[in-house]
C-alpha cells in the first residue's frame, strides 16, 4: 500500500538514476561535460541531549574535554574524506567547510548541526555537507556517552544547494 507521500515523492524522483549505466551496473558518473561553477551546500541536523548534558556543555565540565570544538574539527575532517566514505562520490577540492553548533533548549534539549560546504566544481556538495552533519552527531554522542544514555540524532537533512542545474532551499532565511 502506496501513501500519498510516496506518491508525491515518486512524483518528483527522476526516472534515470545516473549511477547504474545501462547494464545496471553501478558506475561514477562522468561529469566533465558540466559546467565548472561555485556550488554551495547546506546541511543541518540534531542531537537530542539531556538537560544535565546540556548544563555540562555550557559549563565546559564534559569529562571528555571540550566537546563542541572536537566535534567541529572532526565535521570538517569527515567533509573532507566523504568520497573515501560514500561510494560513486567523486573527490572534491573544497574551498570551504564551515559547521556551526548551536545549544538549544526548546521544544527540547540538545544541539543543533549546520554545516556549509562550497566548492568550484562539476559536481554539488550535498554530500561533503550531509557527511560533516551526521559525523558531528557521531562525534557528539561519543563525546557524551559517558554521561547520557539517551541521545538521539535526526533531523539530518539537506536544506540549501546552489550551483548546479537544481537549487534547493529548505531554510527559512
Amino acid at each position: 500500500m502506496t501513501s500519498s507521500h510516496d506518491n508525491a515523492l515518486a512524483t518528483n524522483v527522476s526516472t534515470t538514476l545516473t549511477h547504474l549505466d545501462a547494464q545496471g551496473a553501478a558506475h561514477m558518473v562522468d561529469v566533465s561535460d558540466k559546467a565548472t561553477t561555485q556550488r554551495t551546500a547546506v546541511a543541518t541536523g540534531f542531537i537530542q541531549l539531556q538537560p544535565a548534558t546540556m548544563a555540562l556543555l555550557r559549563d565546559h565540565a564534559m569529562p571528555k574535554g571540550d566537546v563542541l570544538a572536537t566535534a567541529r574539527i572532526a565535521a570538517i575532517m569527515a567533509a573532507k574524506q566523504t568520497s573515501n566514505l560514500i561510494p560513486l562520490c567523486h573527490p572534491l577540492p573544497l574551498t570551504k567547510v564551515a559547521v556551526d553548533l548551536q545549544l538549544v533548549d526548546t521544544p527540547v534539549s540538545g544541539v543543533q548541526i549546520q554545516a556549509t560546504c562550497r566548492t568550484t566544481g562539476q559536481t554539488g556538495v550535498e554530500m561533503e555537507a550531509l557527511t560533516a552533519v551526521s559525523v558531528a552527531g557521531l562525534t557528539l554522542y561519543d563525546m557524551c556517552k559517558a554521561v547520557d544514555h539517551d541521545m538521539v540524532i535526526g533531523a539530518i537533512q539537506l536544506i540549501k544547494k546552489s550551483g548546479g542545474k537544481r537549487d534547493v532551499n529548505k531554510s527559512s532565511d
